[in-house]
């Protein structure tokens, strides 16, 4: 690749700008960005021919608005030339996704899937993975979301009894835990069951997992009635929920397409400048569910343009399956074909249906994208109108478009952690959420205030190194703080060290009785006060204030959770998962080990003379 910066300074806009980069380019493939005269980028783009794609915009009519209005504001070209077509539209997408640009199609919701993975172990684990797949193992998905993968799991769970511990878990225990007992595991921690046995379940899982429903089914039926016949009615019994688990999982699944294995359908509904987008994930003939998403789009962006972007950022970080099919044809086909390919090392193909199974799933699609659409506009009319009466109940000079609310959870100040969720116009932003560990070590357990001076501190520490002029949208409009006066003046403290006092800040206190109906709001150098019971502002308060109290109590509890599990042998160098399982079914806990003499130590299976003296030495030090 090489690079021409063009930016130019006190000129003109508009396409005499643009008709002056022409003598410089050539026919190259490549990508162009077109800025403004603040050198923010409006507009990211490929072309197969540079020369030939800026000749366009130079010309002075012939344009439709949206791009009439970008040619105006440009004042300035960048380019990037590439060595081909389809690694020019890899570029684009992931400056696209990058900048952010505001003339382009963007896809603004764009997390990873879950899947589910069996692991790679003598007895495999069964979980959700989220994220890169870096773990060995074998992935089945993805799933639109963690609700249909537990659906799925708990299913599976309960036709195989695969475990779903941990390593470190499975090879610490003594004695079977709950799931033996409620059926959902055959407790290979404790040898309740053999290698080859559970390695048989694990295969029947996988096959399940890959198309061979049918397969498996009539194999348990075999297993079961021969059960019967042999009068081991116990067996039988526990083989028939094992067909009734995975028929249960069929029919939430709702459609299973026959003669699709493994496609993504993606269908696009467009009404008056808005996009809905509905993607179902169609992998071992089964639906594995489905999600919208709503990019940003103009009112004169047409279905292929829109359906392309999509494409292009929605698998920018996401392997596609063997085929997609699409309700609108887009004019680049070969070359997101050869795009998609190259990144998952194989064919690629992207099908517009005509007739057949394949045009009943995008009808499909399509209706359930016109329905959500419809769905959201409606709620998107009842936001703006409860964002206009929140401006006018705090004073604001117009209705916020990013609300950030924060909330601290602990239990005597251990595990303690702050949450921060995020609202706006089309509602609660749940990819910019954020939680924070509190690490303030001078901090008196349970000083609240402390805590959110640490929590409140980082965050604008962050926005100020990340967006120190406030033109990436990371800045909030309003705070709203968990707490009364107290936690206003300690956030009003860390406000003014940084400098952004300009930022209107309201803390939400429970107020008499701490009952819903009843807050009081709290400002700098204001009164307290409070809204009507029946205000429908007040109630989207408590929406928001219920939703951070969530997120930040579920962030604690994981921590607890995850401190639970840890004992003080895992501290210890040189024991391992097998030697704490040892030392922990010869003493019985951690405590009786921190205990123990030397001799004791010594007597361990496993535990050599050098080892006892480093565990010894450990426990006793600390004391």
């Amino acid at each position: 690749m090489s690079e021409q910066n063009g930016e130019q300074a006190q000129v003109p806009k508009g396409h005499e700008i643009i008709h002056g980069y022409l003598k410089t380019l050539d026919s190259s493939p490549g990508v162009y960005r077109m800025l403004d005269d603040q050198s923010r980028v409006l507009y990211v783009g490929k072309a197969r021919n540079l020369k030939a794609r800026v000749s366009s915009y130079a010309r002075p009519t012939g344009h439709s608005r949206r791009i009439a209005r970008m040619i105006s504001e440009t004042a300035s070209m960048m380019f990037l030339t590439t060595r081909t077509e389809t690694e020019a539209l890899l570029l684009e997408q992931n400056l696209i996704k990058q900048l952010k640009p505001k003339f382009n199609v963007l896809l603004r919701d764009d997390k990873s899937f879950p899947n589910i993975l069996v692991t790679d172990h003598a007895f495999p684990m069964i979980k959700k993975h989220r994220g890169a797949k870096k773990e060995k193992g074998a992935y089945y998905g993805p799933f639109a979301s963690a609700g249909a993968v537990n659906r799925v799991l708990n299913q599976l769970q309960k036709a195989f009894l695969l475990r779903n511990c941990t390593d470190s878990m499975f090879e610490a225990r003594t004695r079977p835990c709950l799931q033996y007992q409620i059926k959902r595991c055959t407790a290979p921690c404790v040898g309740k069951i053999s290698e080859e046995d559970y390695a048989r379940s694990v295969k029947d899982a996988q096959r399940y997992l890959s198309d061979k429903s049918t397969e498996v089914q009539e194999r348990l039926k075999t297993q079961m009635a021969e059960a019967s016949e042999a009068m081991e009615f116990e067996r039988a019994a526990a083989l028939r929920d094992r067909i009734r688990a995975l028929t249960q999982v069929q029919t939430a699944q709702g459609i299973n397409p026959q003669t699709t294995a493994e496609a993504d359908v993606i269908a696009l509904y467009l009404e008056n400048g808005q996009a809905c987008v509905q993607v179902f994930f169609i992998r071992a003939n089964q639906n594995w569910g489905n999600q919208d998403f709503y990019p940003r789009v103009d009112a004169d962006n047409s279905p292929a343009e829109v359906m392309e972007a999509f494409l292009g950022q929605f698998y920018g970080n996401k392997e596609p399956p063997r085929q997609l099919i699409l309700s609108d044809a887009i004019e680049n086909a070969d070359l997101m074909e050869a795009a998609l390919g190259g990144k998952a090392e194989r064919k690629v193909e992207l099908l517009v249906p005509q007739r057949g199974e394949k045009t009943e799933l995008v009808a499909f699609a399509v209706r359930n994208a016109r329905e959500s659409l419809a769905r959201r506009m409606a709620e998107s009319a009842t936001q703006t109108k409860l964002l206009r009466g929140l401006a006018e109940a705090f004073g604001l000079d117009g209705p916020p478009q990013r609300i950030e609310v924060y909330d601290n959870s602990h239990i005597q100040g251990t595990n303690a952690v702050g949450g921060m969720i995020v609202m706006g116009p089309e509602g609660f932003l749940k990819n910019a959420y954020r939680k924070f560990n509190i690490k303030g070590d001078d901090l008196v357990p349970g000083d609240d205030f402390g805590m959110m001076k640490e929590v409140l501190n980082r965050r604008f520490s962050r926005l100020l190194k990340e967006d120190p002029d406030r033109d990436k949208g990371l800045w909030p409009d309003l705070l709203l703080i968990d707490g009364g006066a107290g936690q206003v003046s300690a956030v009003a403290e860390i406000m003014a060290e940084h400098g952004v006092q300009d930022i209107p800040m309201v803390g939400v206190a429970k107020g008499v009785d701490r009952d819903h109906g009843k807050e009081e709001f709290h400002r700098t150098g204001e009164r307290a006060f409070a809204l009507q019971r029946n205000d429908p502002v007040l109630y989207f308060i408590q929406r928001m204030r219920d939703e951070a109290h969530r997120f930040a109590i579920g962030t604690h509890r994981a921590k607890r959770a995850k401190a639970m599990s840890t004992t003080p042998l895992d501290e210890v160098p040189g024991v391992g998962a097998s030697r704490k399982r040892a030392l922990l079914a010869h003493f019985g806990s951690a405590k009786a080990v921190s205990r123990a003499n030397l001799a004791d130590l010594r007597a361990v299976d496993g535990i050599s003379e050098a080892l006892a003296e480093r565990i010894y030495d450990h426990f006793h030090a600390l004391g």
